[in-house]
């Protein structure tokens, strides 16, 4: 009744690290506010957007939602800050990084089924959330592990798909981010003035409805970015594929370049936005303060747990292994990879107020 595709799609939506999303931040950390995007929102954001590409380009629709909706299952609590903190925690074990975590995630973390570990995904989607930002010449340890038993190809660009899912997730990041830094008074409509395409687009839905009030103003603003940039997409990808005249999969995944992209003026657009976003938003104080506590947080947890394991919960501490060592590092991390921000915040309460219970 599905295809492998559907029933991966449906099985990423039942896992409990997609639940989790819910209260894994975007930007702004789940207390902050009940209106700003979180890890849940956007991916359901991104989804939309990858399905109404992949059925305008004739691609395969289920395959690209899946990835969209997969595609953050291995984010930390607390956004890239998490996962920085993380990072430098693991330092002397490999690292972390978050792509890498998912793979984990889908194969090995999620236990739910009676014949195997992970969700059981196909090639494709696997291949494509791995590889969905393009080739991987020094993928991080468990990619590397995981490839040595099953290769996913990771020298050639991933499938028409997972370009799609990495271009949506562009798209809804950014355009979303306006929305949620000017309703979090981080910047005005006033100071997007000079961004470009972003500044003529508000003065165009200023022009149409004058006297338009703020709320309308934002939608219809960040509404028409998403069609002007969903639209380059389809223009641009439509002219490679005419160069390309690929004739299977293999062929798109071969090529020296994405099939899939912006054109020159639409990735200048984007990039512009980005500085942007980056110094009015990600780099405000008040999101500055909540990312030095959320690494504070992190590192807290990570070195408690390493140096006494007997303090994780009791199917985790079973896991581990001696204290400091790589294999109790690797288990601390899934864990702490595996926290909300809210459980996050309250384990570390736990741990470190005397007077919080246990």
């Amino acid at each position: 009744m599905r295809s492998a595709f559907q029933r991966d799609r449906d099985r990423i939506i039942h896992c409990a690290a997609f639940r989790r999303l819910k209260y894994k931040t975007q930007v702004f950390v789940y207390h902050e506010g009940d209106y700003y995007r979180t890890r849940l929102t956007h991916s359901l954001e991104v989804a939309q957007i990858a399905r109404t590409v992949s059925r305008t380009l004739g691609l395969d629709e289920d395959l690209a939602e899946a990835l969209a909706l997969g595609h953050d299952l291995g984010h930390t609590p607390f956004g890239h800050s998490g996962e920085e903190a993380l990072d430098a925690a693991m330092a002397s074990f490999g690292g972390f990084d978050h792509n890498d975590q998912t793979l984990r995630v889908l194969t090995h973390l999620e236990r739910r089924y009676g014949d195997f570990d992970g969700l059981n995904l196909a090639w494709e989607t696997l291949e494509g959330t791995v590889k969905h930002n393009g080739p991987m010449r020094d993928p991080p340890p468990s990619i590397r592990a995981y490839v040595a038993q099953h290769d996913l190809e990771l020298e050639t660009w991933p499938g028409a798909e997972a370009q799609v899912a990495a271009l949506a997730d562009d798209i809804a990041y950014n355009n979303h981010d306006i929305d949620d830094g000017l309703r979090a008074g981080l910047f005005d409509v006033a100071d997007l003035r000079d961004v470009p395409l972003v500044g003529p687009v508000f003065a165009g839905v200023t022009a149409r409805w004058p006297g338009i009030e703020r709320g309308r103003l934002v939608h219809e603003a960040v509404r028409a970015l998403i069609g002007l940039m969903v639209e380059d997409l389809l223009a641009e990808t439509g002219r490679r594929l005419a160069t390309l005249k690929p004739q299977s999969a293999d062929d798109i995944r071969r090529w020296d370049r994405p099939v899939v992209a912006f054109s020159d003026a639409m990735r200048a657009n984007d990039k512009a936005l980005r500085a942007f976003l980056f110094e009015r938003m990600y780099r405000h104080f008040k999101v500055n303060r909540m990312t030095s506590k959320a690494r504070r947080v992190v590192r807290d947890l990570f070195a408690l747990f390493l140096a006494e394991p007997e303090c994780l919960p009791t199917e985790w501490r079973e896991a581990a292994d001696a204290p400091g060592t790589a294999p109790t590092a690797r288990i601390v991390a899934d864990y702490i990879a595996g926290m909300t921000d809210r459980f996050a915040l309250d384990e570390h309460s736990r741990l470190f107020n005397p007077y919080a219970r246990n």
